[in-house]
């Protein structure tokens, strides 16, 4: 089950909810998810995947996606800017590094 995670662009203050976990609005909705997510590039990859493999794709990436968004999220320089009990789980979910992400 995926878990919320806020997180925040310092840069310009915007926040957006993050996901770690699996997601099943992913294997339900499949590449709708990352277009309503603004990854539009994204999402036509994943269809193309998933026409290509009959949507055996979907499943598959059920498992991966919300880790591979945040991944994106975080390279763009969005921070973790949640408690510190769910940063702490993303961080492990995630595998970065235990630095603190919170904007005092």
């Amino acid at each position: 089950m995926a878990t919320k995670v806020m997180i925040i662009q310092p840069m310009s203050g915007l926040t957006r909810k993050g996901y770690f976990g699996f997601s099943w609005t992913y294997l339900f909705f499949g590449w709708w998810v990352p277009m309503f997510r603004g990854e539009l590039g994204v999402a036509a990859l994943h269809l193309l995947f998933t026409i290509v493999t009959f949507g055996l794709w979907q499943i598959v990436v059920a498992f991966l996606y919300n880790k591979q968004f945040m991944t994106r999220m975080l390279e763009k320089g969005y921070v973790l800017g949640d408690t510190e009990e769910v940063m702490t789980q993303a961080r492990i979910a995630l595998g970065i590094a235990n630095t603190p992400g919170k904007l005092t």
